[in-house]
């Protein structure tokens, strides 16, 4: 047998959090000089700039407030075949002037409830056992998310009532800016991209009534207004997710881990940061053990989607990695588990993963008990589904690795019963045990 040299590894560095490296929150990195960052202060300008107002637009009016407020006991969001509908979807103006009353936002937090259930079991579990007002706003939350990402990512034809679709002139202005400042072309066929582009400048316009006087007839922002006006949670992290939909209509392909953590902060970091002011937090560390409970979460998705993401021509890994540690990216399918670097590449990348998970479950003493299960049940969840990829070296091409039914409940009730029941004096007793294997790690 002729002699091999050994594989080389490439150490995966971790990454500073964005606020350090980051002067303008969740702008880009530069090193460029003052060109690159008259560029993203333009580009946090155009985006800032979109708003509703009263005055712009043709408003609901009061006798359409009125007959929905009298029917919306009888109004019912399943259809026929089950499906989820819009209760407002009739409506033909983009608004309501005025606060609608509190059986419509009611009958919007069950759209939202209903929406979630649907489309993420995994979270909603961790969601049910929450008070009631927190489980409603973590639904509104994840409902705007949903949205957010079907429309850049799925089949999701979001409306605009009242507007002229992708020829709407503000729609055609917002787009040319964009298309300027951003400096690249698009990924997309043309007709798909004005068709997302577009739907994402509107989406954007919706979110401006969670901060302004007026109401949107959306159900989903409808309850997101009620949720950010109890909680005080800021516009910019709301901004920033659709900030990171709109960039996957520009970028597939991630030079480095610095392009990437920038993606997962914007996709997954401001989600942490929207859940905590939900859940309640009095220490300000829990904002960058936040964003790196959504850097552990995304990462561990890039990982575990490899082979779906490359059917659809895209490539989260950082290119300069995979090239460091001699795999192609054609080779990321099933052939890449043949390849002898795969393996230590994807142990050194969980080990960055898992560095975030550490600071994550710093997060959860900071919270108050009765709502640290939600996120620790999430940590829990995405933090077995790392050790499963590790556990079968990386081969995440043959199958879809997730969570069995009777793997996710076990993983529940153990969750629950430490962060809920557990005395706080004995927290320290189980993180130890758990260390030494005696005990599950959640």
């Amino acid at each position: 047998m002729s002699y091999q040299p050994p594989v080389p590894i490439i150490m995966l560095e971790r990454r500073k959090p964005l606020d350090l490296l980051f002067p303008l929150k969740g702008g880009a990195a530069n090193n460029n000089g003052s060109h690159d960052s008259n560029r993203i202060s333009a580009l946090d300008r155009l985006r800032a700039a979109v708003i509703l107002t009263k005055d712009a637009v043709k408003a609901v009016s009061l006798t359409a407030m009125e007959a929905l407020r009298e029917g919306a006991s009888m109004i019912g969001i399943l259809g026929e075949q089950d499906e989820l509908v819009d209760p407002f979807s009739h409506l033909e103006a983009p608004i309501w002037p005025r606060a609608p009353p509190a059986e419509l936002i009611r009958l919007a937090y069950n759209y939202c409830e209903q929406l979630t259930m649907r489309e993420a079991g995994n979270f909603y579990l961790s969601f049910k056992y929450l008070p009631d007002e927190q489980r409603q706003a973590m639904c509104a939350v994840y409902a705007f998310c949903r949205r957010a990402d079907d429309i850049a990512d799925g089949d999701w034809q979001d409306k605009f009532p009242g507007s002229r679709g992708e020829m709407d002139p503000e729609a055609v202005e917002y787009r040319n800016q964009l298309e300027k400042l951003q400096q690249k072309d698009t990924i997309l066929q043309e007709d798909r991209y004005l068709q997302k582009i577009t739907q994402l400048f509107f989406f954007r316009k919706k979110l401006s009534t969670c901060y302004n006087e007026v109401c949107s007839t959306d159900p989903v922002f409808l309850a997101l207004k009620d949720t950010v006006n109890m909680y005080n949670i800021p516009r910019q992290v709301f901004d920033d997710l659709i900030t990171g939909m709109e960039d996957d209509l520009y970028n597939n392909r991630y030079r480095n881990f610095d392009e990437l953590y920038l993606y997962c902060y914007r996709v997954a970091s401001v989600v942490g940061l929207m859940c905590i002011e939900i859940y309640g937090y009095d220490d300000p560390r829990a904002k960058h053990f936040a964003e790196s409970w959504g850097i552990f979460m995304q990462l561990t998705n890039v990982l575990r989607d490899i082979g779906e993401d490359i059917e659809r021509n895209r490539v989260y890994l950082p290119l300069d990695e995979l090239e460091k540690n001699g795999i192609t990216e054609s080779e990321l399918g099933e052939s890449v588990v043949l390849n002898t670097a795969w393996e230590p590449y994807v142990h050194h990348y969980a080990k960055r993963a898992r560095s975030y998970l550490d600071e994550a479950k710093q997060l959860l003493p900071l919270l108050p008990r009765r709502s640290r299960y939600s996120p620790a049940a999430m940590i829990a969840f995405y933090g077995k589904i790392l050790r499963k990829i590790e556990r079968q070296q990386g081969d995440v091409f043959t199958k879809r690795v997730k969570l069995n039914k009777v793997q996710k409940l076990s993983l529940a009730a153990t969750v629950y019963l430490r962060h809920r029941f557990l005395p706080a004096f004995l927290d320290p007793i189980w993180t130890g045990l758990s260390k030494i294997g005696l005990l599950p790690d959640v």
